[in-house]
């Protein structure tokens, strides 16, 4: 992590960068369950704690970034499909997959062009 005001925003995306990557172990691992008897999905709850700081504060720079990190919830209460307690269903996890994979690669774009402005700005 860049400590600098200036980087803020490079720091924020790559937060959620990590949590998109976390999302997407959660979800091969549901997915890798799926089979398993008894066993709860999980998914990574980042949104969330990215739009409590935000109304806790009044600037992006007044956030502990340290602080930012995602929490892994199992879903106890979803329904369950199947006789055996598994609550995991396969086409959720793949259209979960999807957006997450769509998500990651806005995030690293995001990241990609901020440096590039940086090394506009740096070479003129």
């Amino acid at each position: 992590m860049i400590s600098n005001n200036m980087y803020n925003h490079i720091n924020l995306v790559g937060k959620a960068a990590n949590a998109s990557l976390l999302r997407h172990q959660v979800i091969s691992e549901n997915i890798a369950n799926q089979d398993t008897p008894g066993y709860k999905r999980k998914e990574v709850l980042f949104e969330g704690v990215l739009q409590e700081a935000l109304m806790a504060q009044d600037k992006l720079s007044d956030i502990d970034m340290s602080k930012l990190t995602p929490k892994i919830q199992i879903n106890k209460t979803g329904s369950s499909y199947r006789l055996d307690g598994n609550n995991v269903n396969i086409d959720t996890e793949m259209t979960e997959l999807t957006k997450n994979q769509i998500k990651y690669n806005v995030l690293i774009d995001e990241i990609s062009k901020n440096f590039s402005r940086i090394q506009t700005v740096l070479n003129r």
